[in-house]
């Protein structure tokens, strides 16, 4: 910072002469005032004349003479978008344990304190002021210690200014209150001009370009900023701090593409989303558990499988873009990058990819949140959304309850240890990795611990990395495993009328009701089918010919719920060939399971039918969240209901009339065939009809109350719609898109998951006051 002769050791010039003082009172009149035209210069002024009048001098002189008071510091971090940064606050709870732990660098010299912030999402190193994300890969984030903030007038927001900048800033306004003179020029080597008027108010001037020491022409600078001291004086949101306790953890699986809603966004700024509406919910619908400390939070971690398969592990992007065509190339790279996932998770090779990266994400995610929080003794629940649900349903599908993982631990669990690594490898044809993975220190039973960004991480390509974990985890399975037995007897059933498989497992010794299907062997070299559980993928033509045999790694936890937002996977088990799946079946780890959809959702499909197909039922209407149905849903209803008593009460009219009508002279009434008239018969069949109908209708309400909808989701119903905004039943073909992507901001569909969290938990959900 330059300084100049004058007071308080030259940081402050001498006084202008009369007409620059005339210039500092017609601007600092016009900030005042908010009015800052065009053609209004801005001067250049060290000190006003004793003798001004100005209207600085008429605000809030009491402060003028308050005791100088250090400013109480507060924590940003900035986010950068495409084309814009923004500084956001951290909480008072952060904010404080940052400034302690700088405080303590300060005193003590310590080399530097890592505080865990934002629900222990992210680490901020104190002394190195970045802020870094735990559980996923983002780009290291600046943090600030800010005290000074600035404005400019088309700025929509205060931004603070570096901290040796806000230091200097601050040193100037103590030495201010202190010798109670203001009006006082501060200048910057940058160029930067900042007057302190009085404690009220203090402006900055930026230059148009690089100017000298002599020039002080007010033509020669920009609008001022305003300038405020202390977060307590801006206009910003400081957000409320997260429980320290977590009740329980959600992981959300995307799913196709890159982008999860239609503001092009990653899955981690959706999940953020989901749960700072989840953190609202609960502070409005459990208040009083909160309270009384029965509750706590819920934590979403998003899963990324988007970027491992279209990572340069995989090089798929550049094979695909070889073969693309040159024209209308914005489209062709969304379908290329979104739709194309559709594809590859239907390929054998890169559906391993996925399905891999999704249960290593899975078993990571979950020890890092162990090691995190070491006091965490809940239960965890998954949520996938379009495809990702896809990928959920097949994973949970071929889990290993606990007996059958202990009869693969009790039994033989390989032939690997008969093998040595350089014998499995000649055998592999990879020999020439056998210097590296030695380097290593790998043997076998370490190689099968192996994840394949372990194995990545070494330098060995995609194609010998899948061949070897392909290898070494099918021959780590126990014998039946192996060989094609079932591991899920309770799996999605067929009808039994199958009678070739039936013939086939009746000769491997499997009862006839759990069988499953064998797979041919390809001709695909890059993917081996040598009998494994397929889990879902069945016909009843007894083998599903062109499904993908895939070896499904476990997972780490078992899930207490499985919530599908917006799911084709009725779509893709019809298409597999299932016709219905048994009452009977659950998941072997997960015991519930809800499938959430929004009603103009084209994505979406229904499960119920394929479980009860001889009941019609309509899904289950989630409840708005506050505690009501949408209001041109309950006017339709109304209307619906008018109309149906309009109805009964004309045929009601009708009938006492008839009633009347016959009870005249029978030679009065034209004869009808059988000794009945024509209009006897009408009305009679229109009564039958109305008594049929209610029949009918209270036989479908009990239906509605009796109907078991198996063992899916515990005997409970599984369909659960949402409520359709106002503007949405306008046009339900303008909305579309955006119906399949609403889930991530839907306060009903959190609620609904929060709902069902806390219900297992013995708590209950509380009626927010309106």
């Amino acid at each position: 910072m330059s300084t100049s002769e004058g007071e308080e050791g030259g940081l402050f010039r001498a006084a202008p002469s009369d007409n620059s003082q005339d210039l500092l009172d017609k601007s600092t009149k016009s900030v005042a005032t908010g009015s800052t035209p065009e053609d209004q210069a801005s001067p250049v002024v060290d000190e006003a004349s004793p003798s001004s009048a100005s209207s600085f001098e008429m605000l809030d002189m009491e402060s003028a003479h308050a005791p100088y008071q250090e400013v109480q510091p507060h924590w940003f971090f900035c986010r950068r978008a495409d084309d814009s940064t923004s500084w956001l606050p951290f909480s008072r709870e952060d904010s404080d344990k940052l400034e302690n732990a700088f405080t303590n660098i300060s005193d003590e010299g310590e080399e530097d304190a890592v505080v865990a912030v934002e629900g222990q999402r992210y680490d901020v190193h104190v002394k190195e002021r970045k802020r870094y994300a735990v559980y996923w890969e983002q780009v290291p984030s600046e943090v600030r210690r800010c005290t000074w903030f600035y404005k400019g007038d088309k700025d929509t927001r205060f931004m603070p200014y570096p901290e040796d900048f806000s230091k200097d800033l601050e040193e100037a306004y103590r030495k201010a209150v202190t010798s109670d003179e203001w009006k006082k020029k501060l200048d910057f080597p940058t160029g930067e001009t900042v007057i302190l008027h009085n404690p009220k108010l203090i402006m900055q001037y930026q230059p148009i370009g690089l100017q000298d020491d002599w020039v002080s022409s007010p033509t020669e600078h920009t609008r001022p900023r305003t300038v405020k001291r202390g977060v307590d004086n801006i206009s910003v949101e400081i957000p409320d701090g997260e429980p320290e306790k977590v009740d329980h953890v959600v992981f959300m699986v995307h799913g196709i593409g890159p982008a999860c809603d239609l503001r092009f966004r990653s899955i981690i700024q959706c999940v953020n989303d989901f749960r700072s509406v989840s953190l609202s919910l609960l502070a409005s619908h459990y208040k009083r558990a909160q309270q009384e400390g029965q509750v706590g939070r819920v934590e979403f971690l998003p899963v990324n499988w988007h970027s491992a398969l279209h990572g340069d592990a995989t090089g798929v992007d550049e094979d695909i873009q070889r073969i693309t065509l040159p024209s209308i190339s914005r489209l062709r790279h969304f379908t290329n990058d979104t739709l194309l996932d559709l594809f590859f998770y239907n390929s054998p090779t890169y559906c391993q990819t996925i399905v891999d990266t999704v249960a290593s994400e899975f078993n990571r995610l979950h020890v890092l949140f162990k090691q995190r929080h070491p006091e965490f003794s809940g239960t965890v629940s998954v949520v996938g959304h379009s495809l990702g649900s896809l990928i959920l349903f097949d994973l949970l599908t071929n889990q290993r309850d606990e007996s059958q993982a202990r009869q693969g631990i009790s039994g033989e669990p390989c032939h690997l240890n008969c093998n040595t690594l350089e014998q499995t490898l000649n055998r592999l044809g990879l020999q020439q990795y056998l210097d590296v993975l030695q380097n290593e220190n790998l043997d076998l039973e370490s190689l099968a611990l192996c994840r394949d960004s372990d194995l990545k991480d070494l330098g060995i390509p995609l194609g010998p990395r899948k061949k070897i974990l392909n290898y070494v985890r099918r021959k780590w399975l126990p014998e039946d495993c192996r060989m094609g037995a079932v591991c899920q007897a309770q799996g999605p059933q067929l009808q039994p009328e199958v009678t070739s498989t039936q013939d086939a497992n009746e000769s491997s010794g499997l009862p006839p009701q759990q069988f499953q299907l064998h797979r041919p062997q390809s001709v695909t070299s890059a993917v081996d089918y040598e009998y494994f559980d397929v889990g879902i993928g069945q016909t009843n033509g007894g083998i599903a010919k062109g499904q993908v045999s895939i070896d499904y790694p476990q997972l780490e936890f078992h899930p207490q719920t499985f919530f599908a937002f917006g799911s084709p996977i009725g779509m893709f088990l019809t298409v597999r060939g299932l016709k219905r799946i048994d009452p009977n079946y659950t998941f072997p780890t997960c015991k519930s399971f809800y499938n959430i959809y929004h009603p103009y959702d084209p994505v979406a499909y229904r499960i119920e039918p394929m479980i009860v197909s001889e009941v019609d039922l309509e899904p289950m209407l989630i409840p708005h969240h506050k505690g009501r149905k949408r209001m041109h849903l309950e006017l339709k209803d109304s209307l619906t209901r008018m109309s149906m008593d309009l109805k009964n009460n004309v045929l009601g009219s009708l009938r006492t009339a008839w009633q009347s009508f016959a009870r005249l002279p029978v030679a009065a009434l034209p004869p009808g065939e059988g000794g009945e008239t024509t209009t006897e018969k009408t009305l009679e069949e229109t009564q039958g009809g109305c008594d049929e109908a209610e029949s009918s209708e209270s036989v479908e309400e009990r239906e509605h109350r009796e109907i078991k909808m198996g063992m899916l989701n515990g005997g409970r119903r599984i369909d659960y719609v949402l409520q359709e905004k106002p503007i949405e039943s306008f046009n339900e073909y303008l909305f579309a898109i955006q119906s399949h992507l609403c889930y991530w901001e839907s306060e009903d569909t959190a609620l609904l998951l929060l709902k069902e969290i806390y219900d297992n938990l013995g708590v209950a959900i509380e009626q927010p006051q309106q």
